[in-house]
C-alpha cells in the first residue's frame, strides 16, 4: 500500500533530486522541533519546484541557509521539511559600474565581500557570524555598524527573488539603484524570519572601499556622560561610519566611533574628534573586540530598540535591572540609531531573565527574545507585546502570502 509519506517523498525526490534529499536527524531541529526530511535546493527553479511538490502534499516548510541564527526567535509550531539553500551560493553578477551586486540567497556576505573588494567596493553589512548568508541576513534584518551611515539592509537591498509557498517564483526591484519599483516588497521580506516566502535571490547596492579607517574611543563614568558622547558624535561634521556602545552590569561604559575615507585626512577627522569629545578619548587604526559582536553567543539575547535621544534612559534601566536582579548583563549596539543588543549570562534564573525583560520593554520601542535557553523561553513572550492593529495587518500580510500557513508557522510575532 502506497502511503501519503511515501508520495510527498517520492514527489521531493523528483523535484529535487533523490540525492539531495533525506531524512532528518536531531541536528536538523529547529528549537527543538525535528522536520521529517531536509532536501537541498541550488537555484531558484529548483527551491520552485520543492515548495510545489510541498504544496501538493501540505507540507510544512522552514527555509535554513548556514544555519547561524536559526536558533532565533520562536520554533516552529510544526515542519514538514527543511529546505537548505546552502548550496544556492555565488554571486550572479558585480555591476561595478553601477555598484551593484546580484547573489543567491546562500551565498556567504564574506564571499560577496570578497569579490567586490578586488575593484574596491563594499557590501557594508557587518556580520558576527562568519558563514552568515544572503537570505538569513534579509530574514533576520541583522545589520551592523556601518548601518549608521550607509543604512541597514533593508536600505541596500534594491531587488529580490521569492518563491512563494506554493512556488510561485515572484521579483521585486531591479539592479539599477534608482529603480524603486516594488521596493517597499523587500522591505517586508527583510526581517520576516522565512514566514512570507524562500529568498532565492538579492541584489544590493554597494559603496566604495575606503582607504583609511580609524576608531575613536571614549570611556565614560556615567550612563549620562555615556549619551552625551554618543550625541556629540551624532552631531559631529566628522560624518561617522557608526557609533556603538558597550555597557556591563556596572564600571565605566565605552562608546566608539568609526571613521573611514581618504588616507591622512581621516586620521586627522579622528584626532579632531577626540579632542572635542576630551579626556579618556583614544584613536586606534583597529576597532575594540566588541565592535560588530552580538553580547550573546550563548545564553539570553536581545534585540532593543529606542529613540536615540533615550539612550541614557535605556542604559540606566538596563543596568540597574541587571544589579536589582543579579545578572551578568552586556549591552551593545548602535547608540546613534538607538539599536542595541543585550545579553545575559546562559545560566541566568528564568525569573530574574523574565524581569529583566519586562523592565525594558516598559523604557524602550520594542525589546526582542532573539535567543535563550528553554527554561527562559518558557517565562516570557519572546516577542513581547504588540498592538492589536499592528497584528492584524500582520496576519493579513501573511495570510496574502502563505495563505495556508505552511511556511515556518509560528516562527514570527503572534504565532504568524
Amino acid at each position: 500500500m502506497v502511503t501519503a509519506s511515501s508520495t510527498a517523498r517520492a514527489a521531493l525526490e523528483a523535484a529535487a533530486g533523490k540525492e539531495n534529499l533525506r531524512e532528518a536527524t536531531e541536528t536538523d531541529a529547529i528549537g527543538g522541533v525535528q522536520p521529517k526530511w531536509c532536501a537541498r535546493a541550488s537555484d531558484t527553479e529548483q527551491v520552485a519546484a520543492v515548495l510545489r511538490a510541498a504544496s501538493e502534499h501540505g507540507l510544512r516548510v522552514v527555509p535554513k541557509g548556514s544555519g547561524s541564527k536559526l536558533h532565533w526567535g520562536t520554533p516552529p509550531r510544526a515542519v514538514d521539511l527543511l529546505l537548505d539553500l546552502s548550496t544556492s551560493s555565488g554571486v550572479v553578477e558585480h555591476a561595478a559600474g553601477d555598484l551593484v551586486v546580484h547573489a543567491k540567497a546562500g551565498t556567504p556576505l564574506a564571499e560577496i565581500n570578497r569579490t567586490v573588494e578586488k575593484t574596491g567596493q563594499q557590501l557594508a553589512i557587518s556580520q558576527p557570524f562568519p558563514t552568515a548568508t544572503v537570505g538569513g541576513a534579509i530574514a533576520t534584518g541583522l545589520s551592523g555598524p556601518q548601518r549608521h551611515l550607509f543604512g541597514g539592509v533593508r536600505d541596500l537591498l534594491i531587488g529580490i527573488t521569492v518563491v512563494r509557498a506554493d512556488g510561485t517564483i515572484t521579483k521585486s526591484g531591479g539592479k539599477v539603484v534608482k529603480n524603486v519599483a516594488g521596493y517597499d516588497l523587500g522591505k517586508i521580506y527583510t526581517g520576516s524570519f522565512g514566514t512570507l516566502g524562500v529568498i532565492t535571490e538579492a541584489v544590493f547596492r554597494l559603496h566604495p572601499l575606503s582607504a583609511e579607517y580609524r576608531w575613536i574611543t571614549a570611556t565614560a563614568d556615567t550612563t549620562a556622560e555615556a549619551a552625551g558622547i554618543a550625541d556629540a558624535v551624532r552631531r559631529s561634521q566628522a560624518v561617522p561610519t557608526g557609533i556603538e556602545v558597550h555597557a556591563t552590569t556596572d564600571g565605566p561604559i565605552t562608546v566608539c566611533a568609526q571613521l573611514e575615507g581618504r588616507p591622512e585626512a581621516t586620521h586627522q577627522r579622528a584626532t579632531e574628534l577626540a579632542s572635542a569629545l576630551g579626556n579618556n578619548t583614544e584613536v586606534t587604526p583597529q576597532p575594540p573586540a566588541w565592535w560588530a559582536q552580538l553580547p550573546f553567543p550563548t545564553g539570553t539575547g536581545m534585540r532593543i530598540g529606542i529613540k536615540p535621544a533615550d539612550l541614557d534612559q535605556l542604559l540606566t534601566t538596563a543596568r540597574r535591572a541587571a544589579q536589582d536582579n543579579d545578572l551578568q548583563l552586556e549591552l551593545t549596539g548602535a547608540a546613534g540609531l538607538g539599536v542595541l543588543h543585550a545579553g545575559l549570562a546562559p545560566d541566568t534564573e528564568p525569573t530574574a531573565a523574565a524581569r529583566f525583560v519586562e523592565a525594558i520593554r516598559n523604557n524602550a520601542e520594542y525589546a526582542v527574545v532573539l535567543h535563550a535557553p528553554q527554561p527562559v523561553r518558557d517565562a516570557i513572550d519572546l516577542w513581547g507585546p504588540l498592538g492589536s492593529g499592528q497584528l492584524n495587518l500582520m496576519r493579513r500580510v501573511k495570510n496574502q502570502f502563505d495563505p495556508e500557513n505552511r511556511l515556518a508557522p509560528g516562527r514570527f510575532v503572534g504565532g504568524i
